[in-house]
């Protein structure tokens, strides 16, 4: 009886394989940029400069674009499982 000799190769650090992903870098950019658009958002939507604007107007709306930045790059669908 024959057996085949099993390679193993140690896998990276589980922290590090997510670091260097693309998918990361690409959720991180797609979250950056909705955070910014959210923030034009406010800008042209109130027509009033930015000093004048309320901090909470301006979090509540970057947190917004931020949050569909991030859902659209890990959504199931943004994956191809729908």
């Amino acid at each position: 009886m024959e057996f085949k000799k099993l390679e193993l190769q140690e896998e990276d650090n589980r922290i590090k394989r997510l670091i260097t992903s693309g998918r990361l870098k690409k959720s991180i950019i797609y979250i950056l940029a909705g955070a910014f658009l959210g923030f034009i958002f406010t800008y042209f939507a109130e027509g009033r400069d930015v000093s004048q604007l309320a901090s909470k107007e301006i979090l509540s709306n970057v947190f917004t674009g931020a949050f569909i930045g991030f859902f659209i790059t890990n959504s199931p669908c943004a994956r191809g499982r729908c």
